[in-house]
């Protein structure tokens, strides 16, 4: 019984052997079949997609022009289109070309600060009055709290902006902002519509007594930028100082993370001898208010622009000679 029983398992193991081999060679053949027909299939797909007429090819085929080849203009590609797109609108080009006009080919070519000025001018076209820009790079690392730069210049011709400021402080206090100028004033009252969503001014000035009450704004203030700072000059017990300062002309200006100051000192209405007034004043309030931790060559270059117009270079040594109130005695 056991000889029986064992070629009986030989005969199921052979048995099992052969319907494996067997299906493994119809799924081999299946897929043999299968890479034929695709392989048929996108050779048909391909002939019909060379034979179209009068049709641009996405991809290149090795294959004989059946046609001469269609005259290409100058400085286009294969379909017609330009290799180069040219910098900027229309208008910016033209901006462009008179600055190119006048010596300064390139962003590279530098410029006096006062000629600067009046060639801005000539090129602010756009239809709204354009602002004047200072974009100054400094040797210096923000992330380093020895070389942090933030500081107010007031400009002594204005920004050409009328601001709104807000006011928090006691009642005591109320009046004097009023006559002042200031838009909003209120305490605890003012806080509230603050909070609920009342954001219509530019700046916010508070009194140190009204500051632990302010803090619960940080996060409705601190994303736009409006947060009362000391350093700004938005904390100050008196407020029709600050505010007089506000509406004058005081700006804020701080490095990025790049270390440089992008700061609006005018607008295109303005004369030139106006802009260079508030230039001064601004490269004043950076000399004054110089990290501790810059060191060796502090100013590296700077660029002066109107909106949405080309930039011009400033000579740094001119730049630098440029002097506003205290340094001009």
């Amino acid at each position: 019984r056991e000889r029986e029983r064992e070629k009986e398992f030989v005969v199921l193991f052979e048995m099992q052997r052969q319907v494996a081999r067997a299906r493994a060679g119809l799924q081999a053949r299946g897929g043999q079949a299968l890479r034929a027909s695709s392989n048929a299939a996108r050779r048909s797909l391909r002939s019909r997609y060379d034979n179209r007429p009068q049709q641009v090819k996405k991809f290149p085929v090795q294959r004989a022009a059946a046609t001469e080849a269609p005259k290409v203009a100058e400085g286009t590609d294969a379909v017609g289109v330009n290799k180069t797109k040219p910098e900027g609108s229309k208008r910016f080009r033209q901006a462009q070309d008179v600055l190119a006009s006048k010596g300064y080919v390139d962003r590279t070519s530098e410029c006096a600060p006062l000629e600067a000025l009046e060639l801005l001018k000539d090129t602010a076209t756009t239809k709204f009055t354009s602002a004047i820009e200072a974009h100054i790079r400094l040797n210096i690392n923000p992330k380093y709290n020895d070389q942090q730069l933030r500081a107010t210049v007031a400009l002594p011709k204005g920004t050409g902006n009328e601001v709104k400021v807000a006011v928090l402080c006691d009642a005591s206090k109320e009046a004097a902002a009023k006559e002042a100028g200031a838009d909003f004033v209120g305490g605890e009252d003012l806080i509230e519509e603050i909070a609920g969503g009342m954001m219509d001014f530019d700046k916010l000035v508070a009194t140190p007594d009204m500051m632990p009450k302010v803090a619960k704004l940080g996060r409705v203030l601190g994303p736009k930028g409006l947060m009362p700072n000391p350093k700004a000059g938005t904390v100050s017990p008196n407020v029709e100082e600050a505010v007089n300062a506000l509406k004058a002309g005081a700006v804020e200006y701080r490095a990025d993370k790049g270390g440089i100051v992008h700061l609006a000192f005018g607008k295109s209405s303005f004369s030139a001898e106006d802009l260079l007034e508030n230039l001064s004043a601004i490269v004043s309030s950076i000399k004054a208010n110089r990290p501790s931790g810059a060191k060796g060559i502090f100013w590296k270059n700077c660029y002066l622009t109107s909106t949405m117009g080309p930039s011009l270079k400033i000579k740094l040594d001119d730049l630098l000679s440029l002097k506003y109130g205290e340094d001009e005695a």
